[in-house]
């Protein structure tokens, strides 16, 4: 969670919609291995840029499309993807404070790879991706 009005949110309080926080997931990257472009490029592929306030069913702030980025390039290479993509309601801001979910949401997907949410949700991002 980041970005938003509480201190140590709970995911109740995220999922209220009055924390103002956004769910995010951070991403810790070897720039030898990946660019920062290429996370973008995989974040627009398997997000849409485009729904506000809104992820498929999941709907709320908590669920808004955004960049949270930590220094001048990364806005910088963050605001030229999302301009050139028709309709974008993407927010790019800088990243504030960021608090990991709790213990049970981390790693979900490979956690819970039979949940429903991870069958009919993720694992069609996750294809999509790869096509």
């Amino acid at each position: 969670y980041c970005n938003g009005l509480t201190q140590n949110p709970s995911y109740e309080e995220i999922c209220s919609g009055q924390s103002n926080h956004a769910e995010v997931l951070k991403v810790d990257y070897d720039e030898q291995q990946i660019s920062y472009s290429e996370l973008l490029e995989v974040f627009v592929e398997t997000h849409d840029p485009t729904s506000l306030n809104q992820q498929g069913a999941d709907k709320g702030t908590q669920y808004r499309s955004a960049v949270f980025y930590t220094d001048d390039s990364q806005r910088q290479i963050a605001a030229s993807l999302i301009a050139n993509i028709k309709d974008a309601v993407t927010e790019i801001t800088e990243l504030d404070v960021f608090y990991p979910a709790e213990s049970h949401h981390q790693n979900y997907y490979n956690n819970n790879p039979n949940q429903p949410y991870c069958q009919l949700v993720i694992l069609p991002k996750i294809n999509k991706y790869f096509k």
